[in-house]
């Protein structure tokens, strides 16, 4: 059954179906039925967020151990939910959530650390977490923060929610080197989206999730003809389709398809190379 959204309706933020579409939807689009949805909490370390079923199909996301979701159907092993975080939609694995339980009261401030059967970094790890994965933590020692789930994460590696850092361009020169991965929001692998979600969102400034999104969205345009020597540290760089992060003097920062990973290069060099060979020209320039 073909399903078209009504003209302004984004797929990627609307949770909406032939079949079925979230209550709040009603009177918007046009569904065999509307729900709820139920609160939900993810809790696995890293959960793929995809546009359809298909175990092979294209992600848009990911999603990270803590983050709140919106579930509003499962069936065949997958749920169709809604990130609270950045509103983004898509299908990932039924058995990924469990019920809201305390609200989380820390989050991962480093770029990955392990979470421990027991209070001894000689045990082996149950799972790698990522930064700002949310935990609830219920006590303390002298090296370990003990979660509700009984695991166990070096303190020093967490910050109380509410906590946050300083320098967006300091969080997002600690993934240099980190694969490309397309949809990727971690040191597993990051894309130049992501990158810029993640290192605003360690700071404590929700963004959206995609280029086009935080094009219209972060900060202010600013005039640019060209002259990379006008562009400040933190800068956000647009083409139709890629973000890079000013992040010196003619330097640009950014997960990218060329190189494969996160690195710093020349900015007028990376406009040449990206208007000849991908993308086209600058689309805009915005100072957050």
């Amino acid at each position: 059954m073909t399903f078209a959204l009504p003209p302004g309706l984004d797929r990627r933020l609307t949770p909406a179906r032939a079949d079925l579409a979230a209550a709040h939807l009603k009177g918007q689009v046009e569904s065999a039925r509307f729900v709820e949805g139920r609160p939900m909490r993810v809790e696995l370390p890293l959960v793929p967020l995809a546009p359809s079923r298909l175990m092979n199909a294209a992600r848009d996301s990911e999603l990270l151990l803590g983050e709140e979701v919106t579930v509003y159907d499962e069936d065949g092993g997958f749920a169709y939910v809604q990130s609270d975080r950045d509103g983004y939609v898509g299908y990932a694995i039924a058995g990924a959530f469990r019920p809201r339980r305390g609200p989380a009261t820390h989050r991962v401030k480093v770029a990955r650390t392990h979470l421990y059967p027991g209070p001894s970094i000689k045990l082996p790890p149950n799972w790698a977490v990522h930064r700002n994965s949310l935990l609830t933590i219920e006590r303390e020692t002298s090296e370990f923060a003990v979660t509700d789930t009984g695991a166990h994460v070096i303190a020093a590696h967490l910050a109380p929610i509410g906590e946050v850092e300083k320098d967006f361009v300091a969080v997002a020169e600690t993934y240099l080197g980190t694969p490309y991965l397309w949809a990727g929001r971690t040191t597993f692998g990051i894309d130049c989206s992501g990158l810029v979600q993640t290192a605003f969102e360690a700071c404590g400034t929700p963004v959206p999730r995609d280029t086009d999104m935080q094009e219209k969205a972060i900060g202010t345009p600013l005039p640019f003809a060209g002259d990379v020597a006008a562009l400040s540290r933190g800068d956000l760089v647009f083409w139709k389709g890629h973000v890079g992060i000013v992040s010196g003097p003619d330097e640009l920062l950014h997960a990218n398809g060329h190189h494969m990973m996160v690195v710093k290069e020349s900015l007028s060099g990376a406009i040449a190379r990206i208007r000849d060979k991908s993308y086209g020209e600058v689309t805009s320039v915005r100072r957050p």
